[in-house]
């Protein structure tokens, strides 16, 4: 059961190495900026079980990290049942993955489920995954991600008062 005074935010890619530790260390920088750490838990996993256990890519290390935001301390994880009970926010990177965190999830959690995307203001709803591309696409993955996360972090605000 999620504890109603804190708001808690578990993001979700496929792997857990690139998208979704990326938006975990983005928003918990700016939920730190802002002053609400005690007030907002953020995590992260992946809908499959690949890396299990291994730290955040080492790309999207470097390229977080050049702009004053780390992922140490990140390590992947599967989302686990209880994750839909826990998180009042299960938010995906793209559309597969939400699909997967559907069939998963309960009725009940449904309406915890969304894009992540939603929150930004762009006319994109998917976060790339830059896996098997160049130091560009980590970039281009940090735009999408501080967007949001920004748009997200307003949200809280405003929704539950944080």
């Amino acid at each position: 059961m999620v504890d109603q005074k804190t708001i808690s935010v578990l993001f979700v890619c496929m792997g857990n190495i690139c998208r979704s530790p990326t938006a975990e260390g983005v928003f918990r920088h700016f939920v730190h900026k802002a002053g609400l750490t005690a007030r907002v838990l953020v995590d992260s996993a992946g809908t499959h079980a690949y890396h299990v256990g291994e730290p955040a890519d080492r790309r999207a290390q470097a390229a977080a990290k050049r702009r004053g935001i780390s992922l140490d301390g990140i390590n992947a994880r599967r989302v686990q049942e209880d994750d839909f009970e826990r998180f009042h926010y299960v938010l995906a990177m793209d559309h597969d993955n939400l699909r997967l965190l559907s069939d998963q999830a309960g009725d009940e959690y449904q309406d915890r489920l969304g894009l992540f995307l939603d929150y930004a203001s762009g006319d994109e709803d998917e976060v790339p995954d830059p896996y098997y591309g160049g130091a560009a696409g980590f970039e281009r993955v940090l735009d999408l991600v501080e967007e949001a996360s920004r748009g997200l972090l307003e949200t809280l605000r405003s929704k539950h008062d944080v």
